[in-house]
């Protein structure tokens, strides 16, 4: 039997994920500091950086992360039953086809290898709050400026083509604690990112699937590591990952938000 990254790399019809023709980047490492600089170089000011969270049960450890959080990464390995739930509930949705200012949320397809950490940061940076942080005449705010208009395909494009955005990941990725696989590498943790809207919805964007995914409303002073935000994201995934798979869940949680001087 094949297994799960086997498929992941088949490529076929009912798979959405980037084929091995496509460009591949270095991994990205799981580190904030990684992650924070990444984005500073592109043009996200220093005034919001990432941090990991270190439980989002124990009230005594949330509290040593700053708010208000402007997005969240789940990252983790990818499993049978993520990839079952994934399918089931991508097989009756149409292909997302939005564009221009009045667009809900922004979001990237993912066509470029090993890059779902760039497209999850791409996203948290892009969506909600975040964005006003996002300093002018930057390589961020040009790249934001012009995927605004473009539909998913031809925004998924200007990421493929920007020498930019490959230069500063490739910067990134080869300055972690750990030393770097290589682009050809199988890398098997994938990265969601859960962020509020203007509207103060709760979305999950992932560059792999059909398109956004609207999880439910927030409070207005409600942020994405809420009690409501956690039970309808992460939490979610946590309990099907562990109701299912029976066995060791692996999988760890960063937010953007304010940076700690």
């Amino acid at each position: 039997m094949a297994t799960v990254q086997e498929k992941i790399d088949d490529h076929n019809l009912d798979n959405p994920d980037v084929p091995r023709s496509r460009k591949r980047f270095i991994p990205l490492e799981n580190n904030p500091e990684v992650m924070s600089t990444l984005m500073h170089n592109l043009g996200m000011s220093k005034k919001l950086g990432f941090q990991d969270v270190f439980s989002i049960d124990d009230p005594e450890l949330l509290a040593f992360t700053p708010r208000p959080a402007y997005a969240l990464l789940l990252v983790f390995p990818v499993s049978e039953t993520y990839e079952g739930f994934r399918r089931n509930e991508d097989a009756d949705k149409e292909e997302y086809n939005g564009s221009g200012p009045q667009e809900e949320v922004v979001w990237y397809k993912q066509t470029i290898g090993n890059a779902c950490g760039l497209i999850g940061l791409l996203h948290g940076v892009s969506n909600g709050a975040a964005r006003a942080f996002i300093e002018p005449e930057t390589q961020l705010a040009k790249l934001l400026a012009d995927a605004i208009p473009l539909k998913p395909m031809d925004r998924a494009d200007l990421l493929y083509e920007s020498q930019a955005l490959e230069s500063a990941h490739q910067e990134a990725a080869s300055g972690g604690d750990t030393a770097a696989p290589a682009a050809d590498d199988k890398v098997d943790l994938h990265y969601v990112c859960f962020i509020k809207s203007e509207d103060n919805a709760l979305w999950e964007l992932d560059g792999r699937r059909k398109g956004p995914l609207k999880r439910g409303i927030l409070g207005a002073e409600e942020d994405v590591l809420s009690e409501i935000a956690l039970d309808l994201g992460v939490r979610s995934f946590i309990k099907r990952e562990q109701e299912v798979g029976g066995g060791e869940l692996r999988f760890s949680l960063i937010v953007l938000g304010p940076s700690i001087d």
